[in-house]
């Protein structure tokens, strides 16, 4: 490993933060020990990255803010890559060029700011225009899907291509990227509509406190956990109705506010998060025979 940091510092590929914490990087606030995380200053700085880790075999993830992920509690013996360095934007009219590492709810309110709808819902979602991408990230019946014409993306092959919304594949929490994980978002182009200020600043205030009226923001957490079977049965009314609301693990609960988070209290593990996870989707579909699915990704649970 001595060998790979020695080419990353001599190519000046951006910061290294060696033996970190995922509890750090995670919205859920649990995550084990990772070798290191780097922020590569540039696309060719990603590039030149991702052709060392080959080089020395070492695996790696990309991630964004972190908002829908459980790390396990156990060492991740490889390379953390976080894009925040790629988080340049421009604003042409209604066209928005924005790279993967630019702040969702920053973009949310920047555009908010300028007259410009489409992107109201996107305002009290924690990760990065990335990463919505990737989750095709939604709420109050819309998501990227919606907004994005164009995605620049990095192959496993190192090429650079532009993939169209229709071939971006978007579905409901679904993109053609989950399914190619060794593509990389490295921009997106937006295209939003001329809106009046005062109805999308009302539509953002709105939103907020109806979020704060039914979501345990207090404490960490990913977000929803499961994608609702259909608009008419939420996921979390499923899981109220078996009586799981308010169940224990350790220091993580299912929200007594809304069963479909599962928050940390104060100390939980990344065992314990998982444990009521797996055992909400066990109950629900032993009493529902409703095979619920997870949004959330579980990362290094080998």
């Amino acid at each position: 490993m001595k060998e790979f940091f020695d080419e990353v510092e001599k190519e000046s590929i951006g910061k290294i933060e060696k033996e970190v914490f995922m509890s750090k990087y995670t919205t859920y606030k649990v995550g084990g020990l990772a070798t290191a995380i780097i922020y590569p200053k540039t696309v060719e700085k990603l590039v030149t990255l991702i052709k060392l880790l080959r080089k020395y075999k070492i695996k790696y993830k990309v991630i964004g803010n972190g908002s829908n992920l459980l790390f396990s509690d156990k060492k991740y013996d490889g390379i953390i890559i976080k894009l925040n360095s790629l988080d340049n934007i421009e604003i042409s009219d209604t066209k928005i060029t924005v790279g993967a590492g630019y702040q969702l709810i920053k973009l949310s309110l920047l555009t908010a700011k300028r007259g410009l709808t489409g992107l109201e819902f996107a305002s009290g979602i924690p990760g990065t225009v990335g990463g919505a991408v990737f989750m095709n990230a939604g709420a109050y019946k819309s998501d990227m899907g919606y907004v994005v014409r164009n995605v620049k993306v990095l192959t496993p092959d190192n090429e650079i291509i532009n993939l169209t919304n229709k071939e971006m594949n978007f579905h409901y929490r679904s993109s053609l990227l989950q399914k190619y994980p060794g593509y990389i978002c490295l921009e997106v182009t937006l295209r939003l509509k001329h809106g009046k200020k005062e109805e999308i600043d009302k539509l953002i205030k709105d939103r907020r406190k109806r979020r704060m009226e039914t979501q345990p923001l207090e404490y960490p957490s990913a977000g929803s956990v499961f994608r609702n079977p259909s608009p008419e049965e939420p996921a979390g009314k499923i899981i109220e109705e078996l009586g799981l609301k308010g169940l224990t693990k350790g220091g993580a609960e299912i929200s007594g506010k809304h069963a479909n988070f599962v928050v940390n209290t104060g100390g939980a593990s990344a065992a314990d998060i998982k444990y009521l996870i797996d055992y909400a989707k066990k109950t629900v579909k032993e009493n529902k025979n409703i095979d619920l699915k997870v949004e959330q990704e579980f990362v290094n649970w080998e």
